[in-house]
């Protein structure tokens, strides 16, 4: 059985001003860069494939915490939130034609407008998973993560997740035939003065 760990890039001046990002190639901030200087992968996964998105976020993560260039896999780059990117949540909601809801009313096929469904990201990721034949690290972002944490879980993007994202955080998966979640799901990255 292989192992999949999947974690959330660091902060960016978009992520602080709760602004969508999606595929604008946004780097992470200056505390965010600080921050991630101090952690490093725990012990078992310091030795898997490190991959991350082609996005600068997800690649300078990966590189702050393991200290390692990782290869990068194009099926991680974050979802498409077409016309939604550059703005925010409660901006579009106050907008009757944004066609903006809520995660827990998404379902699997609803798409942002010109953006992509959960289940089109579903798509290209599938894949790229069944491709793993080692232990892996990915660095991607809170869509992408929602996508595989919800086929592990068996969620439908319908109701309250049974999961929640947190950064500086791995979340773990066993790749088995199909996605399922791995016993802890959630290890914190190690602070580097604790090590």
């Amino acid at each position: 059985m292989i192992r999949l760990a999947i974690i959330r890039h660091g902060h960016t001046a978009w992520n602080r001003d709760s602004k969508i990002q999606g595929h604008r190639d946004i780097p992470l901030d200056p505390d965010a860069i600080d921050e991630l200087a101090g952690y490093r992968l725990p012990v078992e996964w310091q030795q898997a494939v490190l991959v991350s998105s082609p996005l600068q976020r997800a690649v300078h993560t990966a590189e702050l915490v393991a200290e390692r260039t990782p290869r990068v896999v194009p099926a991680l780059i974050e979802m498409d939130y077409g016309d939604w990117e550059g703005r925010r949540n409660r901006d579009l909601d106050a907008e009757p034609d944004s066609g903006f809801r809520h995660l827990p009313e998404w379902g699997w096929d609803y798409q942002p407008p010109n953006g992509e469904s959960p289940a089109q990201v579903r798509s290209r990721l599938l894949p790229w998973i069944e491709s793993l034949s080692e232990d892996t690290v990915a660095v991607c972002h809170i869509g992408v993560m929602r996508v595989l944490l919800a086929v592990a879980h068996n969620w439908h993007f319908k109701g309250v997740p049974p999961f929640s994202i947190k950064r500086n955080s791995l979340y773990c998966l066993q790749v088995a035939g199909t996605l399922a979640p791995a016993d802890p799901l959630r290890v914190r990255l190690i602070k580097k003065e604790a090590a």
